[in-house]
């Protein structure tokens, strides 16, 4: 039977904004990449998040970024190394704390939106977030993008890098998701997404803006919980996976 992990940014509402429904995700995924204040969330946020989590027995994941709240993490930053390590640290420690009075950990770290990006082909920050998860938590595994600085990183430091794919991203020809403000970066059809992964995880193949196969292997699947319609396109994914005898389980404990 095919096993494939199912990943949703949440946490990310802050003070009296709210996005998504972290409650409605957390009955879908089995992992979660939960927001540390960097970008979004504010401590009573990152405390319900785990709670509901551990109570649904979803594996608890840092989603880390570069200082940069007003920006949604979604803004370049020309860091030094060193402090975004540390930056990295703070955030896992943060996290970490609301994990355990809940009853569980944090398991995994993935960098989100501007600083996962750079984590592809920039190989002092990717170096800078592994150094980081590794001082603080040696078992600690890595996700992110395939062929990525990042997954390098993470394997000569040993720690284990896991690679995943995005449902509800559009991408190009060379395996590159379409940058958000470009035509095709969302797909929104609930139906669309859940044969999108379907394939992706029976087939390894994920079809392209221009019309073309690409190959692509991952262990976990990425559910945005902040793309319009996010829990319907997540309960379409996970239906079709049931459906088709994809077994649906955290890649991290």
């Amino acid at each position: 039977m095919p096993t494939i992990d199912l990943n949703s940014d949440l946490g990310e509402s802050f003070g009296v904004w709210r996005l998504g429904d972290d409650a409605a995700m957390l009955e879908i995924v089995s992992s979660a990449n939960v927001a540390c204040g960097f970008h979004a969330g504010d401590p009573s946020t990152l405390r319900n998040v785990c709670t509901h989590a551990i109570a649904n027995e979803v594996t608890i994941g840092a989603q880390v970024s570069y200082p940069d709240l007003l920006g949604f993490g979604r803004r370049f930053l020309d860091i030094d190394p060193g402090e975004l390590r540390d930056a990295v640290l703070y955030q896992l420690g943060a996290l970490d704390a609301f994990a355990q009075v809940a009853g569980g950990e944090v398991s995994y770290v993935k960098p989100h939106g501007a600083l996962y990006h750079a984590c592809v082909s920039r190989p002092e920050h990717a170096s800078a977030v592994v150094a980081a998860a590794a001082e603080y938590d040696f078992s600690l595994t890595v996700l992110g993008p395939p062929g990525s600085a990042l997954l390098r990183a993470a394997e000569d430091a040993g720690l284990e890098p896991v690679t995943e794919a995005f449902a509800d991203r559009g991408y190009l020809a060379d395996g590159r998701l379409v940058p958000r403000r470009e035509p095709g970066a969302l797909v929104l059809d609930p139906a669309d997404v859940a044969a999108r992964v379907v394939r992706l995880v029976t087939d390894g193949v994920v079809r392209a803006i221009d019309g073309t196969d690409v190959q692509l292997r991952a262990r976990s699947i990425c559910l945005h919980g902040d793309t319009p319609g996010a829990v319907t396109l997540a309960r379409a994914v996970r239906d079709a996976l049931d459906e088709a005898g994809v077994d649906v389980r955290p890649f991290a404990s």
